[in-house]
């Protein structure tokens, strides 16, 4: 039944290996310290055994089954066996034959295809001996009587294309030499080379000297048929720098004992000559370079004719340096003074604008100045400038030229944004001439500019000129046509753009970088200035008594100062977009190709076009800031010395002797004594609904037009546009705070009627102040509108108001619906209030 094993329960293994555990086994039975413990763990034993039964006893039913199946394994198994055997026969006797033949025919195609690359080999090495002992014999037939010097190098090309280690094989040195060509083959065609090498030199140069181009190209192309290419490209680099050599030398001489060196542009057309020869060499002999040497070989011409320019340019830039004694302009440009400006901002000077009366101090002010002037020529530095600034636009294309022709061949063969953009080689970053024209033409050009820039801007001011017969007399016609500024705008912003222009077509990053600056600092040191001073200390609107206007030409001079502001700020602007806006070919974007601009055709390297653009925009940034800030300023001293204290007093005439408590037979009696004083005036009115319309202008606003054109017509004729919308808009604003006060001041003074004429009287005031278009000034008058619009509400709509619903919002203000509150809640309240209402 159970198996004991000292005192342990073996489980038996049984179902694949699987341990019977079934249920919680009870306390070991030596353990029990009970009958109910020993009588558990008896029925568990019990369980257990009557479970192991139950599965041996399905396992011996399932016996016949698996017996069955085995003895079929078995059966197929033999058969299996039987059919192996068979086929192990079938192998045997029929495939081993096959394989054997296959085996066999296949080593004998390996032995042939050996065989045969074995043949083909002695095959062409043979036939390459051949054609080594052709070339050798042709070689030295051809250097013989016949002296057929391209049949030669031919033959020595046609060698060169044969291995090494055949020429100099076994082989070879046993099979081509003769009787009449004893030494081996390396060697004849190597002393062959040599010899055609030292004739062909020999012969080139004989060619150049006698100037026979045809021979010159005959001899030049046989270089590279004799593994001389290097030989070539070095003599014919020499034979072209002698070419550029005399040429130059020829051109320069040409001015010799004549007045031609005087003349403004000799130098910079030496030099333009110099560059064009070059370049004509580079694209005419480049094709023939290229097709004989190979893909870029014209490189090391093109560096041979860099040191040749090196040199020439070098003798042209120091010759023109020496005949225009740039040195001795430099030094009196440094040393020049600039008296007239520095004496302007001294606090004792009082220069008087325009030209200066005879015989006075001024005048002799001026002949000192005159005097000074001497040592610096204005119209022989301003050749100078434009001498240098040809020279270095043709620097700049001629190093576009060159970058352009020494582009690595890799960048043409994928087209990207990065391989289009030029950058200078560095034959042309390292040359002499480079550092030369830094020296001898760029800084003399930035140092030139300078001063020609800011003398221009001294002399300019020097015969500065105010616009003649402007007056602020409506009844007087002013002459000269507007705007009014006077000359030195005019004079300083064409040297602006003649500048700027000039500067530009140097396409030289570097006087980009020097100039514009100091063009943006001169106008605002010397050309802001000098107008600031003129408004602090000659032309200040200032009254000689209290409570009085200041002098009409006073006021005059400042308001043309402050359009010489206005006017340069819109000129520079002008200059700037002119350069920076513009394209050159509008076309170009309809092809898929960015537009070029100016700035992109003068400055092609790197990102140069972008920096100068940036330097442009700066200049206007910076020029218009501080005009602006000048203008606000001048603007407001108008507003306060002229406009200010002329306002209320318009105000006040407007509403004068005007009463808002009148009723209806009051206003009947009023229109019919102004009928019968002046029949052509018909005065209908017309009570309805609280509403009085005449057909006769408002007194009011007719009386405040009156005044308003007189305080702003004289005024406006003289400013700007510009000028005058910001004095308008300070005058507006300061208007409406009095405007608002008046307002208020008829508080308890209005009845129901009276505020209906009230509100059409601040209407009429605010359409005379906005005619012209001018309807943004419409919003400075919101309150005063607002507190009309309050004063006259139906008592429904001001209860709506109040409980803050339908389309006027709450009370404490805020945005509704097409109206947005400029009075709180206190201010409503007190509007509503000032009516006198009927009960």
């Amino acid at each position: 039944m159970s198996r004991l094993n000292n005192g342990q329960l073996i489980k038996p293994l049984i179902d694949g290996g699987q341990t019977v555990n079934e249920g919680p086994a009870p306390a070991d039975i030596y353990n029990a310290s009970s009958v109910a413990e020993i009588q558990a763990t008896l029925a568990y034993l019990n369980d257990q055994e009557a479970s192991v039964t139950a599965r041996l006893n399905s396992l011996i039913a399932s016996q016949k089954d698996l017996s069955r199946e085995l003895g079929r394994l078995d059966l197929l198994r033999a058969h299996l066996g039987s059919q192996a055997v068979a086929t192990r026969s079938i192998s045997n006797g029929m495939l081993s034959n096959t394989a054997t033949t296959a085996n066999r025919i296949s080593n004998a195609v390996k032995r042939l295809d050996l065989e045969q690359s074995r043949v083909k080999a002695t095959l062409d090495v043979v036939e390459q001996v051949a054609e080594l002992k052709a070339c050798v014999l042709g070689v030295t037939g051809s250097m013989g009587a016949p002296q057929d010097w391209e049949t030669a190098a031919g033959y020595l090309n046609r060698a060169s294309k044969i291995p090494k280690d055949i020429i100099n094989g076994p082989f070879a040195e046993e099979i081509v030499p003769t009787a009449e060509v004893p030494d081996p083959p390396g060697v004849t065609l190597s002393n062959a080379a040599e010899s055609l090498c030292g004739l062909f030199l020999r012969e080139f140069e004989k060619a150049a000297k006698e100037g026979s181009g045809a021979k010159v190209t005959r001899f030049f192309k046989l270089f590279p048929l004799i593994g001389k290419s290097d030989v070539g490209l070095d003599v014919y680099g020499r034979y072209v720098c002698e070419g550029v050599s005399s040429r130059a030398r020829s051109n320069l001489n040409a001015g010799t004992g004549g007045n031609q060196r005087k003349d403004s542009f000799f130098y910079a057309n030496a030099l333009t000559k110099l560059f064009e020869h070059i370049a004509q060499i580079i694209e005419g002999h480049g094709v023939v370079v290229e097709r004989h040497y190979g893909p870029g070989k014209m490189t090391k011409v093109i560096e041979k004719l860099q040191v040749e320019a090196d040199v020439q340019g070098g003798i042209i830039l120091e010759s023109w340096g020496d005949e225009r004694n740039i040195d001795r302009k430099l030094t009196d440009i440094k040393s020049y003074a600039f008296t007239f400006l520095v004496q302007s901002f001294l606090p004792t000077q009082r220069a008087s604008a325009g030209t200066p009366r005879a015989n006075s101090p001024a005048s002799s002010d001026m002949d000192r100045r005159t005097g000074e002037d001497e040592g610096v020529d204005m119209k022989e530095v301003d050749g100078l400038l434009g001498e240098i600034a040809v020279m270095l636009g043709r620097w700049s294309l001629y190093s576009r030229f060159l970058a352009t022709k020494c582009k690595d061949a890799s960048s043409d063969d994928e087209s990207t944004n990065e391989s289009d953009r030029l950058s200078l080689p560095p034959l042309l970053i390292n040359s002499s001439l480079s550092k030369k024209v830094t020296d001898r033409l760029i800084s003399p050009f930035n140092s030139m500019t300078t001063f020609f820039f800011r003398r221009s801007v001294e002399k300019a001011f020097q015969l500065d000129e105010q616009p003649s017969d402007l007056s602020l007399n409506l009844h007087r016609t002013l002459t000269s046509n507007s705007p009014h500024i006077t000359s030195a705008v005019d004079d300083v912003m064409y040297i602006v753009n003649k500048v700027i222009q000039q500067s530009l077509a140097t396409s030289q990053r570097t006087v980009v970088s020097n100039v514009i600056p100091t063009i943006a600092r001169v106008l605002g040191s010397d050309f802001i200035g000098m107008i600031q001073r003129k408004m602090r200390d000659e032309s200040y609107p200032k009254a000689g008594v209290q409570g009085g206007l200041p002098p009409e030409q006073t006021i005059i001079t400042f308001l043309v100062l402050l359009n010489n502001l206005d006017i340069a700020t819109d000129y520079t602007k002008r200059i700037v977009r002119t350069q920076v806006d513009n394209t050159s070919d509008p076309a170009s974007t309809s092809s898929g190709t960015p537009p070029s601009t100016p700035l992109t055709d003068l400055f092609p390297f790197d990102h140069d076009a972008t920096f100068v653009s940036n330097t442009l925009k700066s200049l206007e940034i910076s020029f218009e800031t501080k005009t602006t800030e000048l203008i606000s300023d001048g603007i407001y001293v108008i507003f306060k010395n002229v406009m200010k204290a002329r306002l209320r007093p318009i105000l006040a005439d407007a509403f004068r002797d005007v009463d808002y408590l009148l009723t209806e037979e009051d206003l009947s009696d009023i229109a019919r004594d102004m009928a019968d004083s002046d029949p052509t005036t018909v005065a209908v009115t017309d009570i309805h609904n609280h509403h009085l319309t005449t057909t006769t202008e408002d007194l009011v606003q007719r009386r405040f037009k009156t005044g308003w054109d007189a305080l702003t017509k004289p005024i406006a004729r003289i400013l700007t546009d510009r000028n005058f919308d910001r004095l308008l808009t300070a005058i507006v604003a300061y208007l409406a705070e009095v405007l608002e006060k008046r307002i208020w001041s008829y508080y308890g003074r209005v009845n129901e009627l009276g505020a209906v004429r009230l509100e059409r009287d601040v209407s009429g005031i605010v359409s005379a102040v906005v005619r012209g278009g001018r309807y943004a000034l419409r919003d400075a008058f919101a309150k005063c509108t607002q507190i009309c619009l309050v004063m006259n509400m139906e008592e429904d709509e001001w209860e709506e108001v109040n409980r803050g619903g339908g389309a006027w919002g709450e009370v404490g203000g805020g945005d509704v619906e097409g109206l947005e509150w400029r009075i709180d809640g206190e201010e409503r309240a007190r509007a509503r209030g000032m009516v006198r209402r009927s009960k």
